[in-house]
């Protein structure tokens, strides 16, 4: 099984933000993180799941995302993605990021787990750690997804 450990951060919201995460599959371990300039901690939580999912280079085996957001794993796990792709996200925020998490989901069929963040969780941790370090890192990147959103009053 391969395991994605995943967090999101910002400072304000919006304000800079990064995302963390930690692919584990055997006695393999990669990390990956980005901080961008202006951004949301959601926008940061899910990203972070996709970058996981964009990042595995086999499929066919079974994928489990450990997450602290509850915007993100209640989203997917209660199935109202669906519902909001039927929409065409219409009133729902961070549009661009679900349409390409979709794809990602359809492909790996990940499993998600909840796990409570700040709480002794080693590679949740972790995953906040990189999180901050790449919001407080220079040369942020530009979220074009939320700048662009912003300018046309949908954020």
């Amino acid at each position: 099984m391969i395991k994605i450990y995943t967090d999101g951060s910002s400072r304000g919201n919006p304000g800079p933000g990064g995302y963390g995460v930690i692919l584990l599959y055997k006695d393999l371990r990669k990390e990956l993180s980005e901080g961008f300039r202006l951004t949301t901690n959601n926008r940061m939580e899910l990203l972070a799941v996709i970058k996981g999912l964009e990042a595995l280079k086999v499929e066919g085996l079974p994928v489990t995302i450990f997450s602290d957001s509850k915007y993100v794993v209640d989203a997917v796990q209660k199935g109202w993605i669906w519902g909001w792709q039927k929409k065409a996200f219409k009133d729902k925020k961070n549009p661009d990021l679900w349409k390409r998490y979709i794809p990602l989901h359809t492909r790996f069929k990940p499993r998600f787990q909840w796990v409570r963040g700040h709480d002794g969780n080693l590679e949740n941790e972790r995953c906040d750690q990189l999180a901050v370090e790449a919001a407080s890192g220079a040369g942020l990147k530009k979220d074009e997804g939320y700048e662009a959103n912003q300018k046309q009053g949908l954020f």
